[in-house]
């Protein structure tokens, strides 16, 4: 079995800053992309931002300049830093995995979400 753990949600302020981690553990054999995704009541769960192993990340046009993802392949771990928030930035974050349990199998695997509000 595999989890994803997703931390750091919370309130803050337009113009304010929050960090959110997520740390995968279980049976993993390899770890191919992990990314940020978010979603509003109503609306279809959106790519925030992906880093593939050993690749570049890649950013929604409408986080980019503000959030930077980054991994520690040592820990399984995805970071998401956020900054300069904007009210349009709440939604609850999900964070994604896709990896292989073993040589043959693989598979995504999502968190349970951590909610972000913007908000004065």
């Amino acid at each position: 079995q595999v989890q994803l753990v997703e931390s750091g949600g919370g309130l803050v302020q337009p113009g304010g800053s929050l960090n959110l981690s997520c740390a995968a553990s279980g049976s993993i054999f390899s770890i191919y992309v992990m990314a940020w995704y978010r979603q509003t009541p109503g609306k279809q769960r959106e790519l925030v931002a992906s880093m593939p192993s050993g690749g570049s990340a890649n950013y929604a046009d409408s986080v980019k300049g503000r959030f930077t993802i980054f991994r520690d392949n040592a820990k399984n771990t995805v970071y998401l830093q956020m900054n300069s928030l904007k009210p349009e930035d709440t939604a609850v974050y999900y964070c994604n995995a896709d990896l292989r349990t073993t040589a043959w199998y693989r598979r995504e695997y999502w968190g349970q979400g951590t909610q972000v509000t913007v908000s004065s």
